[in-house]
């Protein structure tokens, strides 16, 4: 009987009408023919690394802005094009792209390295050897080339993070010691101050140039999504209004468009689960609604454990006086007997400090600092009931209950 039910679905499904005639041109890895409002990011660009062009070595470029501002799509279409002038030309250019977040290739300066000497067919394993040896084994493949070679790290911060300066320091100076390639470093990061937190001898190697990407604002965005829309759903299946609330959702945000195309999808989706006609605003604010949702249980479950002990301390403190701020004091008070209870090294009082100020910055809590004279400076907490309403904080907690 279920399994008659389930084919009947799909079989309806396949006969429903579809919304949707192109899904693809509304995901991340989506390339359209043309990058709106980037033009002068592009030329820029283009200047600094067209000598690849001509086998010379550009000059070391550091681009930096918010999520969603555009930087990864434009760096991929100027390399995509430089790939395909080489490919026709016969030129000595190899680009190599690397997203420094994916834990499989950049957790460690070892699994980082090996993949970049596997990008020049060294067959290396994923531990055993010492770093060093990967080192002089990337080196010679990359020498053995005799090419010019574009490196592109993506989230290069989440690196440094991870494996620190040194892995930068080594990467930026390996022209020393390569005698027929020579390699140029893309560095792109969405932390606007990360090139400060470099080391001196990093910092003046890797950012020799440096581009901003600005936020879009929202007529900006506007017409990124109707270049989208236009692409992805049938004609005339968006009602009037989405497309402008969308932009305007996606503005307040810091001008996120990656953000703004990703709810235009999810509410066609809904739209089309719901059989409709066409994507209307009910269906944009469901979308709202659940992204937003998504967005702070990932930015939950992907802090560190620490992170989890002090968010949990807030949630439990603040039971016991809901209609009430809490301090600093009281959150550090039960967050020592959590991390006693769960055999967790209890951080600091000030380091609390700065981890409350990162929930602020994320939004899940309001943080006031007031005085109290001579005793000093505190913090007066409130959560943020629009980003966690009950549904969401009784999911949290349990979600944090099974982490601690």
């Amino acid at each position: 009987m279920q399994e008659k039910r389930l084919i009947k679905f799909f079989e309806n499904f396949i006969d429903k009408k579809n919304l949707f005639k192109n899904r693809n041109s509304l995901q991340t890895n989506f390339f359209p023919e043309q990058i709106l409002h980037r033009e002068e990011q592009i030329n820029q660009i283009a200047n600094i690394i067209a000598p690849l062009l001509k086998n010379q070595k550009p000059s070391n470029l550091f681009l930096y802005g918010k999520t969603g501002t555009g930087k990864t799509l434009t760096i991929k279409y100027i390399t995509k094009q430089i790939q395909e002038l080489s490919e026709q030309k016969k030129l000595p250019i190899k680009i190599i792209y690397m997203n420094c977040k994916l834990k499989k290739i950049a957790e460690t300066e070892y699994r980082l390295v090996a993949q970049l000497a596997r990008e020049f067919g060294k067959a290396i394993p994923t531990t055993g050897f010492p770093t060093e040896e990967i080192y002089n084994l990337f080196f010679e493949a990359v020498d053995k080339e005799q090419k010019q070679i574009l490196l592109v790290l993506d989230e290069i911060d989440q690196l440094v993070q991870k494996t620190g300066n040194e892995i930068l320091y080594n990467l930026t100076r390996m022209n020393s010691e390569l005698k027929n390639s020579q390699v140029s470093i893309i560095g792109i990061s969405n932390d606007l101050i990360f090139v400060d937190s470099l080391d001196p001898r990093v910092k003046s190697s890797l950012s020799e140039e440096e581009i901003v990407f600005p936020p879009y604002n929202a007529m900006q965005i506007q017409d990124i999504l109707k270049q989208r829309a236009k692409e992805a759903f049938i004609e005339d299946s968006i009602e009037q209004g989405v497309i402008e609330k969308c932009a305007a959702y996606a503005a307040r945000d810091h001008g996120d468009a990656r953000r703004a195309i990703e709810l235009l999808r999810v509410a066609g989706e809904i739209a089309e689960r719901e059989s409709s006609t066409n994507v209307n605003l009910k269906h944009l604010d469901i979308a709202e609604g659940k992204i937003e949702n998504d967005r702070i249980t990932e930015i939950l479950l992907t802090q560190p454990k620490q992170y989890h002990a002090v968010l949990y301390s807030i949630f439990k403190t603040s039971e016991k006086r809901p209609e009430s701020a809490i301090f600093t004091g009281e959150i550090y008070d039960f967050y020592q007997k959590i991390c006693e209870q769960n055999q967790l090294r209890p951080l600091t009082q000030r380091r609390i400090s700065d981890i409350l100020a990162e929930f602020d910055l994320l939004g899940l809590i309001h943080a006031k600092i007031i005085s109290k004279g001579r005793y000093g400076r505190t913090r007066e907490i409130n959560l943020n009931t629009s980003a966690l309403n009950e549904s969401m904080k009784q999911l949290v907690i349990n979600q944090l209950t099974n982490s601690l």
